[in-house]
Order: structure tokens, then C-alpha cells, then sequence
């Protein structure tokens, strides 16, 4: 009887098939094991629920087919990591995944066309992810005063329209306004960072097929703007001002922006569904949550990519298919 791959070990064998962005310049000595590596292992953190390093390698030391199989896969020329060399490149990981989401996002749309039959628009916003624990109220954070130890210091308040108040992270998030959700540029920081500051580090991820971005007021911003047209796109933002708007192009821009707000809505909706995103997060710190967030955001692109080579839905049925990995 031939034992049959399991889901899990096809989708960290995708890795060998993506494109990766060109390694940073590091100082010091190279390397002894390539980043691809590690993502392979980030893949496996994010599909299996486990958000701490320890809890990576005791499932990896498991005696089941499927981890001695995905622990193959974790070796270079027969050396298995050590626990310090992986809780450093690990830690490491979340500052290279907006290149690798870009590339990979670049990639899909190559092999995807999802604007075969639309207009080359991407929406962009950002969606609040509440902290883990507590809530560090303002007049404790300016008094420096931390009342309760399940308090994530990092995290910053922001004001939501839908949430209101919320203590905890953005997701900041470019997508294809097409057909399918498909997410091509992201980060994670505070709450508190302005979407129009976090929008000029994910335009140069764009292809360069784009001809719209589309926004809320938030990237109504001078510099955003001026972003846009040294890219090339055209950049159409909700304006400031009293409702209704009254100049020339009000009309289009209502257009614009239903499409966009049913892209990039529907998408942050189906993605934190996915991924148990609507309460608090699993994960403490700037780096834990932008390793967990930004590494569900590079594995739904990874899930896209094996469903089109299976002939399968890209946007029914993705929840149940990440369940069953």
C-alpha cells in the first residue's frame, strides 16, 4: 500500500516551486541555512496553530509519517537546526515577509489573471486586530504604570468606525479588485500608525500592472498621492468634506469606491474568518503578531496557488480546506 501525502507536507512543498525576492545584504558571517527554510516552517506554525517555538519543535518530534515527512524537509545536507538558531531566524522572519508576500503576490497574478475581464484596480485599507489580554488605558500609559502583566505594551490604541476603541494592531492590506480575493502587499504595526504613512511602504510591492489604487479618505494624502504618480497608477480616494460631494468626478468616485469597499472588505472579513482573526490575537509583541498575521496572509496566498493548480474555487471553500491541512 503507497502511504498518500498529506495536505500539510504538499502545501510546504509549494515552497520549492515559488519565487522569493533577492536576499538582504547581511553583514557579518553568511548563513547556514536559507530563509526558505524557515518560511517552510512558518507554514507549518500557521496551519497547525502553534505560535511559540517550543511548541514547533515538540510537534516536529513527534514519531507520526507526516512530522517525520515534514522534518525531512526542515534538513540541510543531513544538519537539523538547533532550538537558538531557531528562535533567531524565527524572530527574524517577520521583517522579510512583506518582500516574500509581494513577490508571491506578483507571481499570482502572472498565473491567476485576475483582471482578464476587469479593470487593473487594487483597493487598500487597514483592519484593527485586538491585543491579547488586557487593555493599557492612557492616562496608566502616560503615568508609565502597567496594572496587569497580560497587558501587550507594544500594541497602541486606534479608533475604528465599525469597532470604535480598539487597543491592539493594523493589518495594513493591498488587494485585487477582481473576481478573487487576492492579497498582493501587507504589514503589521501599531494601531496607532496612519494608513497614508504604512501605504508608502506597500505601493512599490504592486506589479506593474496596476493603473488604480483605490481609497478611503485616509490616503487622501499628499505624499501617497505623489507615490502614485512617480509608480504610475492613479490614485482615487474618498475626499474630506462635508456629504454630499457636489465637484466633478463625485460620481465615479461613488463607483470606485463601492468597488473598492466590497474588494477589500469582503476579503479582510473572509480572511479573519479563516484564521480566528475577529477577537484578540494569539501572540504578544510586535514581532509574534506580525510573524502570525503577516505568515496567515503568505499562506492563504500559498492555499490560492494550490487550489488553481487543483482546478479548485479561490474563494468558496478555502476555511474548510485550511481546516482539513
Amino acid at each position: 500500500m503507497i502511504a498518500q501525502r498529506s495536505l500539510l507536507v504538499t502545501m510546504v512543498l509549494l515552497m520549492d516551486r515559488i519565487p522569493t525576492p533577492p536576499p538582504a545584504r547581511r553583514r557579518g558571517h553568511p548563513c547556514v541555512y536559507p530563509d526558505r527554510l524557515f518560511l517552510k516552517a512558518l507554514v507549518i506554525m500557521i496551519l497547525r496553530h502553534l505560535h511559540r517555538v517550543h511548541e514547533l519543535l515538540a510537534v516536529l518530534n513527534e514519531p507520526t509519517d507526516e512530522m517525520v515527512a515534514l522534518r525531512e524537509l526542515l534538513v540541510l545536507d543531513g544538519r537539523f537546526p538547533a532550538r537558538r538558531t531557531w528562535e533567531r531566524r524565527l524572530r527574524a522572519l517577520p521583517a522579510q515577509l512583506p518582500a516574500q508576500i509581494g513577490c508571491l503576490g506578483r507571481y499570482l497574478v502572472q498565473l491567476l489573471q485576475p483582471w482578464a475581464a476587469c479593470g487593473r484596480a487594487v483597493a487598500i485599507d487597514s483592519t484593527v486586530l485586538g491585543a491579547r489580554g488586557g487593555v493599557w488605558h492612557k492616562q496608566d500609559r502616560d503615568a508609565g504604570l502597567v496594572p496587569h502583566t497580560s497587558i501587550d505594551t507594544e500594541a497602541a490604541w486606534t479608533k475604528s468606525g465599525w469597532h470604535g476603541w480598539v487597543y491592539g494592531w493594523k493589518l495594513h492590506v493591498v488587494a485585487v479588485v477582481a473576481s478573487v480575493w487576492l492579497p498582493l502587499a501587507a504589514d503589521l504595526t501599531p494601531a496607532n500608525v496612519a494608513d497614508s504613512e504604512q501605504a508608502l511602504t506597500l505601493l512599490p510591492e504592486l506589479p506593474a500592472e496596476v493603473r488604480f489604487v483605490l481609497g478611503d479618505r485616509h490616503y487622501n494624502a499628499p505624499k501617497v498621492r505623489q507615490a502614485c504618480e512617480q509608480a504610475g497608477p492613479l490614485l482615487v480616494a474618498t475626499r474630506y468634506g462635508a456629504y454630499p460631494h457636489t465637484d466633478a468626478g463625485v460620481e465615479v468616485r461613488r463607483v470606485f469606491h463601492k468597488l473598492r469597499s466590497v474588494a477589500i472588505e469582503n476579503f479582510n472579513e473572509h480572511f479573519k474568518g479563516i484564521f480566528g482573526a475577529h477577537g484578540q490575537v494569539p501572540t504578544r509583541g510586535l514581532v509574534n503578531t506580525r510573524r502570525f498575521a503577516l505568515g496567515a496572509l503568505f499562506v492563504y496566498q500559498l492555499a490560492l496557488l494550490y487550489r488553481f493548480e487543483h482546478s479548485l474555487s479561490l474563494n468558496v471553500g478555502l476555511k474548510a480546506f485550511m481546516q482539513a491541512v
